[in-house]
C-alpha cells in the first residue's frame, strides 16, 4: 500500500503547522523572557482543566464518587476521588494524561472531517464550564468535610474556569472563521504539547523521588513501578497521536 498527503489535507496541514510553530515559539521566547509566559497561561490552565476532568469523566464511568477538582495557580491540579475497586483505580490515574492527548487527537480529527471549528470551541468551553461549576464549585461545597480543599483553591478554580469558558465562548462566537480554525488547531497542539512536557516532568519526578502522583497510585494499585508506568503512557501516547496524524493528513491508495 502506499500512503501519501492527501489533498484536501493539505490547508488542514498548513493550519496545524503554523499553530505548532506559534506554540513551540511562545515557549522559547518566555524561556529567555519569562513575563511573556502569562501568553501562554490561560492555554496551560485549558490543558490543567483536560488532565483533571479526564480524571473526572473516568471516576463517573467506573462509578466511582467525585469529590472536588480543584486547579492551582502553578498549573497543577488534582482530583479527589474514591475509586470504586481495582479496575476503576487503573482507569482515573491512566486519564489525566491519556485523556489530554485523546482530546487534542480528536481535536485534530475534528478538523480533518471538516466539522465546525465553532462548535468545537464551544464544546470545549462547555466542557471547562461543567468541570468548573459542577465539579469544581458544587462538589466541593458539597463535600466540604471530605473534600480536602480550601477556600482559595476553588475560588481560584471558579475564576480561572469561568474565564477560560467565556474566552473560548467568545472566540467561537465572534471570530473570524480563520481565527476560529486557528484558535481550534492551537488547542489541540497545546493539549499535546502539554501533555508530552507533563510525562516528562513525571518521569523525572518518578525517577528521583517519590511523590505522590499518577503514576505513584498506578504503582500502588498493581506494583509495576512507577517509572514503568510513565514509559507506558508515553507508548499510547505516541500511538494516539500518531493514529490521528494519519487521519489527519494521510490517503491511502493501492498499489
Amino acid at each position: 500500500m502506499n500512503y501519501q498527503i492527501a489533498e484536501d489535507a493539505k490547508p488542514q496541514i498548513s493550519l496545524l503547522l503554523w499553530a505548532t510553530v506559534a506554540s513551540v515559539a511562545l515557549a522559547g521566547i518566555s524561556w529567555f523572557f519569562p513575563i511573556l509566559s502569562y501568553l501562554v497561561y490561560p492555554l496551560q490552565l485549558f490543558a490543567t482543566f483536560v488532565h483533571e476532568g479526564s480524571h473526572v469523566l473516568a471516576a463517573v464511568l467506573t462509578g466511582s464518587p467525585v469529590l472536588s477538582l480543584t486547579v492551582s495557580p502553578d498549573t497543577s491540579g488534582v482530583v479527589w476521588s474514591a475509586a470504586n475497586g481495582w479496575l476503576a483505580q487503573l482507569l482515573i490515574s491512566s486519564a489525566g494524561y491519556l485523556g489530554t492527548i485523546a482530546f487534542g487527537t480528536i481535536l485534530l480529527v475534528w478538523m480533518r472531517y471538516g466539522f465546525s471549528s465553532r462548535i468545537g470551541l464551544y464544546i470545549s468551553a462547555g466542557f471547562v464550564g461543567i468541570m468548573t461549576l459542577v465539579f469544581g464549585l458544587v462538589f466541593p461545597i458539597l463535600n466540604i468535610f471530605s473534600a480536602n480543599v480550601t477556600f482559595g483553591s476553588v475560588a481560584f478554580t471558579v475564576l480561572s474556569g469561568l474565564v477560560l469558558t467565556s474566552g473560548l465562548f467568545a472566540i467561537a462566537k465572534f471570530a473570524d472563521l480563520k481565527w476560529a480554525n486557528f484558535a481550534l488547531a492551537f488547542l489541540s497542539v497545546q493539549c499535546l504539547l502539554n501533555a508530552f512536557f507533563s510525562l516528562k516532568d513525571l518521569f523525572i519526578i518518578s525517577a528521583t523521588t517519590t511523590a505522590q502522583s499518577d503514576a505513584v497510585n498506578m504503582a500502588n494499585a498493581t506494583g509495576i513501578p512507577s517509572i514503568l508506568w510513565v514509559f507506558i503512557w508515553i507508548g499510547i501516547s505516541v500511538l494516539m497521536i500518531g493514529v490521528g496524524l494519519r487521519i489527519y493528513a494521510v490517503s491511502q491508495r493501492a498499489k
